[in-house]
């Protein structure tokens, strides 16, 4: 942990400073304040009034904490990141993606791991099947699922923690850490001075990622928006709104198929139509799962359980989603995401020459077969 510490800081700790050194270099000054709109054109920035034609809010989201007694002793995901040493004991409050990440990671390093939930649903936006065997995998390395179980209080019980759950029963662990979902910061933004509508979601936008004021934007984490708030999807919208300002084009918005991943021991990811979608509506969509570790043992790198589920539209035959199980999942996703945007035929998949063996040409080799050929 101390060495993966020490790398991460290494890495991630120079990177505002080389992104700041970009923006002057662009001629873009940066301020090192807390900056709030005054009317439609002016931000105060500490002591410093800033006019500008357009505005562009981005300022994501925080940790959400639980009204508890005892919230203090809860920690978040920086917290987390930022530990010199890790405890022996921990235990996270919530199963979705940061909790499962955090907990295989402290599984690997030997830590007595609990995870809490308050119903039966673990990574709730990944496809069960695939939940249940990363589950699997995490229980055989000795972390303990608390499924129902709603914590109550959270008590200092000398160097260590007591978790009090509503049933009355307790766990004592040495860290805690909440991942009990995130809230988009709005809050000392003059966002309701100017009438533009925001809540704990995010920043109501229009198709075009105006707020209700037409000079201001708003793009990330910190949107009110269906999709999934994710990096890429922050970094697409900006590229969108920077296009929009410098004129290049006055379409509205339309997100491509977005493939999200989590970071779990393994990993599993998904793009477009949802599993659970499909299987809701078996009239639109047909289904094919692929033993691609069985199959191709050499390009699933002897992960034998490596597996993929495709979503084909019953009316076109193309690829419409899918879901992924393995350590390539992330790679998988992003080729399924191209073959979704483009609509590409399994016809135009074979014109295509990738380098072989790996596991891209591999994913695409059982995949062609599975589309129609125009």
């Amino acid at each position: 942990w101390e060495e993966l510490m020490a790398y991460k800081k290494k890495v991630v700790n120079p990177m505002h400073t080389v992104l700041e050194g970009m923006f002057q270099k662009a001629g873009m000054p940066v301020y090192h304040a807390h900056g709030a709109l005054v009317d439609a054109h002016m931000i105060q920035a500490g002591d410093e009034r800033i006019t500008a034609e357009t505005i562009v809010i981005g300022t994501g989201e925080h940790p959400r904490k639980l009204a508890i007694p005892g919230s203090e002793h809860i920690h978040d995901s920086r917290d987390f990141l930022d530990l010199d040493q890790f405890p022996a004991r921990i235990a996270f409050i919530g199963a979705g993606i940061i909790s499962m990440e955090f907990a295989s990671i402290a599984a690997k390093l030997g830590a007595e791991t609990a995870v809490i939930q308050h119903d039966q649903r673990i990574l709730g936006m990944y496809p069960k099947k695939y939940v249940d065997r990363v589950v699997q995998k995490m229980e055989q390395e000795g972390v303990t699922f608390l499924l129902d179980h709603d914590v109550a209080e959270v008590r200092k019980a000398g160097d260590a923690y007591q978790l009090v759950f509503a049933d009355g029963e307790a766990l004592e662990t040495d860290y805690v850490l909440g991942a009990t979902g995130r809230e988009a910061n709005v809050e000392g933004l003059g966002l309701e001075a100017l009438g533009i509508a925001c809540s704990s979601r995010g920043i109501e936008v229009d198709d075009h990622m105006r707020t209700s004021v037409p000079n201001i934007y708003a793009s990330g984490d910190c949107v009110a928006k269906r999709i999934p708030k994710l990096t890429p999807t922050a970094t697409f919208e900006s590229n969108y709104i920077a296009a929009q300002i410098l004129g290049l084009s006055d379409a509205p918005i339309s997100y491509p198929a977005i493939p999200n991943l989590v970071f779990t021991l393994p990993r599993i990811s998904q793009v477009g139509v949802t599993l659970d979608e499909a299987e809701k509506h078996p009239e639109l969509w047909r289904t094919e799962t692929v033993e691609y570790g069985k199959r191709l043992l050499f390009e699933a790198k002897n992960e034998m359980d490596a597996e993929f589920t495709f979503v084909f539209s019953k009316e076109t035959g193309l690829l419409e989603g899918a879901a992924f199980f393995g350590e390539d999942a992330g790679i998988w996703a992003d080729l399924a995401a191209l073959v979704i945007s483009q609509k590409m035929s399994g016809l135009a998949l074979s014109q295509l020459i990738f380098t072989f063996p790996t596991e891209s040409q591999g994913m695409l080799s059982l995949l062609i077969p599975l589309l129609p050929l125009k």
